[in-house]
């Protein structure tokens, strides 16, 4: 794409892809961010140093420049939006609330999610904000023509994070042959997507007048198990036999409380979502990254950075202590 395109944050791992790609498609990128950005940023993009979530002082630093797209990554609560319509209101052609598909009720009620799939988030305070936040903007779409457009990501990953709870422990132990405790019996399924996948899938999305007003779950249309993203990340990681452990999220709980309230209302549910609107948004787009080339990559960089290899302790105890013992929950 071409354009004059805004990120308000951005630093993090999405943002950061989404970066790169705007630039290679031609945008003219501005990020203001509070600090120095934590990832390289694009040669050509500009870097203005602010916060966002202070309307007087965002203002001063942008004064009347106007933008095709603007990308607000960092705003998690309503009043990190205070501003933001009567600023940006006559300023751009569209506002893009990156909001989280964790903003969908579980268990959804109907597979694959889409959408208009119910929005619903009673336990977990950032999906529920992000609910919060979308509301407010959708008014002021319905009220004042505000040019919406809001992105909903899932569960997106690049080669520094490995994409479990339990992390590179996980790795490291299904190396040595150690027990890993996937929850439940290991088939509810999960979708996962590379940052790049997410960059090529949103870019497009910048800019043009056919996203405004709408939502999109900007998500890989594939779905693994949980066994599987183990299985790909052993593999990748020369470990053909790992000792995976199935226990019931309750009985995980027991032995890491940290770990209750994602497992009950969250990982243990079936993610699977249908991609018909992304698809129709930005015609011919598909992943390009699978989880096993994800995966290899994951454990290259691992393997290249030492200081990427933490081991938690007490996790991997943790996991012996639930290998040793017997499961009488249902599993879960």
């Amino acid at each position: 794409m071409s354009g004059r395109i805004l990120f308000l944050g951005g630093n993090g791992m999405i943002g950061s892809a989404a970066a790169h790609e705007a630039v290679a498609s031609g945008a003219e990128l501005t990020i203001v961010t509070r600090s120095a950005p934590r990832r390289p940023v694009p040669e050509g993009a500009r870097v203005l140093n602010g916060d966002v979530r202070d309307p007087a002082a965002l203002a001063a630093l942008l004064g009347d420049e106007r933008w095709d797209a603007v990308v607000n990554w960092v705003a998690f609560t309503p009043a990190d939006l205070d501003g933001h319509v009567e600023y940006f209101g006559g300023r751009t052609g569209q506002y893009v609330l990156i909001s989280t598909c964790s903003v969908f009720g579980r268990p959804v009620p109907l597979l694959p999610i889409t959408e208009s799939s119910p929005r619903r988030q009673p336990v977990f305070g950032y999906a529920r904000d992000k609910i919060a936040c979308e509301l407010l903007l959708e008014e002021a779409y319905r009220e004042h023509g505000f040019p919406l457009t809001i992105v909903r990501p899932f569960h997106t990953y690049d080669e520094t994070t490995v994409p479990l709870l339990s992390g590179w422990t996980a790795v490291e132990r299904m190396r040595s042959g150690a027990p890993v405790v996937v929850h439940g019996d290991g088939t509810s399924l999960w979708t996962l997507m590379h940052s790049s996948d997410f960059a090529r899938a949103f870019v497009p999305l910048l800019g043009e007048g056919h996203a405004i007003g709408e939502s999109v779950n900007v998500v890989s249309g594939d779905a693994l198990t949980w066994d599987q993203i183990h299985l790909e990340l052993a593999r990748a990681a020369g470990a053909l036999e790992p000792l995976l452990v199935h226990r019931s999220s309750q009985t995980i709980a027991e032995e890491i409380p940290g770990w209750d309230e994602v497992l009950e209302h969250d990982f243990r549910h079936t993610m699977l979502f249908d991609t018909t609107k992304l698809r129709r948004l930005v015609p011919g787009f598909a992943p390009q990254v699978s989880f096993a080339e994800g995966a290899r990559r994951i454990v290259r960089h691992h393997d290249a950075h030492a200081e990427a290899r933490g081991i938690d302790d007490e996790l991997a105890a943790a996991f012996d202590r639930l290998a040793a013992r017997s499961d009488r929950s249902r599993v879960v």
